[in-house]
C-alpha cells in the first residue's frame, strides 16, 4: 500500500521530517516512535524518520550513535541479536513490519543490504549473482544468464567481468567485490537498498565508482546509506539525518543540513568540533 504525506514547515523539527519534503511525495519507510534496546542498553530513542522513494537518504553521526542499528531495523536483521527488543512502529509501504503476521523473509526480499566490507560467496562471479534467483526457484539457465548480465550491468561491473564469469569472486579487487555484492543484491529485484558504510574499506577510486553507481541506482531504487564520511553524504544524498546518542537530532535536505543546520549540535559535528 502506497503512503502519501504532506509535510508542513512548522512541524519539521518536531517530526524529524525534512522541511522541503515535496507535497504528495511517496514514502517508502515511515518510522514512528521507534525505541530499541540491546538488553538494558537503549540504542535508539523515539526515532521518527521518513524515507522517500527514489532518493538517497544518508545517516551520519559519530561512532556508537545508532546509525547501523537503525538501518538494520529496516529489514529486521537487528533481531538476529537475541537480546534485542523494540517498541514503536516501522511502516514499509504502509504495513507495520513488526506485526506478528508480517513475513520477515518477504521483507528481506524487498529490502536488500550491502555491508561495510565486501562479502562475496566463495563461488564464481556468475554463481554469486545467480544465488538469490536460484533460492527463489529460478532454474532456467537462459533466464539466469539474463539476470546475471542485467544485474552486473546495473552494478556497473559487467564490462570488467563478462569474460571472467566462471572465475572465483575472491579474485576480484575490493572495489569490484563490493560492486559484485551490489549486483547480487540487484538480482533479487529489491525495492530498497540499505548500505552500511559500503565504501569504508575501499580505495578512493573504488569509492568514486560506488558513489557514481549509487547516483544511478536511485533512479530505480530507494537507498539508505550509513556513512562516517560527511563529504560523501554531501556528494551523493538527497536528504541527511544526523544521529547522536540514539536520537535523530536533525533531518533535512542535504544542502540545507550542511549549509544552515537548525541545531547547534549538528553544526558542531559537521564542522569537526566533535565526533
Amino acid at each position: 500500500m502506497e503512503v502519501k504525506t504532506v509535510v508542513k514547515d512548522e512541524k519539521t523539527m518536531r517530526n524529524n521530517k525534512p522541511a522541503d519534503a515535496a507535497i504528495d511525495k511517496s514514502i517508502v519507510y515511515k518510522t514512528d516512535n521507534l525505541n530499541l534496546w540491546y538488553g538494558n542498553n537503549q540504542a535508539l530513542k523515539n526515532i521518527d524518520l521518513d524515507v522517500y522513494e527514489n532518493e538517497v537518504t544518508a545517516i551520519i553521526g559519530p561512532s556508537g550513535c545508532g546509525k547501523s542499528t537503525y538501518i538494520k531495523t529496516l529489514n529486521r536483521m537487528v533481531e538476529l541479536v537475541p537480546i534485542v527488543r523494540t517498541s514503536g512502529k516501522i511502516l514499509y509501504r504502509g504495513q507495520n513490519i513488526f506485526e506478528k503476521t508480517y513475513r520477515v523473509e518477504e521483507l528481506r526480499t524487498q529490502v536488500g543490504m550491502v555491508f561495510q566490507k565486501p562479502n562475496p560467496f566463495p563461488k564464481s562471479i556468475y554463481d554469486n549473482v545467480a544465488y538469490g534467483p536460484r533460492i527463489h526457484g529460478i532454474r532456467d539457465k537462459k533466464t539466469l544468464d539474463q539476470i546475471v548480465e542485467q544485474s552486473l550491468k546495473g552494478a556497473a561491473i559487467w564490462d570488467e567481468v563478462k569474460d571472467r564469469l566462471k572465475e572465483n569472486a575472491y579474485g576480484l579487487s575490493g572495489g569490484q567485490q563490493q560492486r559484485l555484492c551490489i549486483a547480487r543484491c540487484l538480482a533479487i529485484e529489491p525495492d530498497v537498498i540499505l548500505m552500511d558504510e559500503p565504501t569504508s574499506a575501499l580505495d578512493p577510486i573504488s569509492t568514486l565508482k560506488v558513489e557514481e553507481l549509487v547516483q544511478e541506482l536511485k533512479q530505480n531504487y530507494s537507498i539508505v546509506i550509513v556513512t562516517h564520511n560527511m563529504q560523501q553524504a554531501a556528494r551523493i544524498s538527497d536528504r541527511t539525518a544526523f544521529f547522536l546518542n540514539g536520537e535523530v537530532i536533525e533531518y533535512s535536505n542535504t544542502n540545507k543540513l550542511f549549509s544552515t543546520p537548525d541545531d547547534k549540535r549538528t553544526e558542531d559535528y559537521i564542522t569537526g568540533r566533535f565526533g
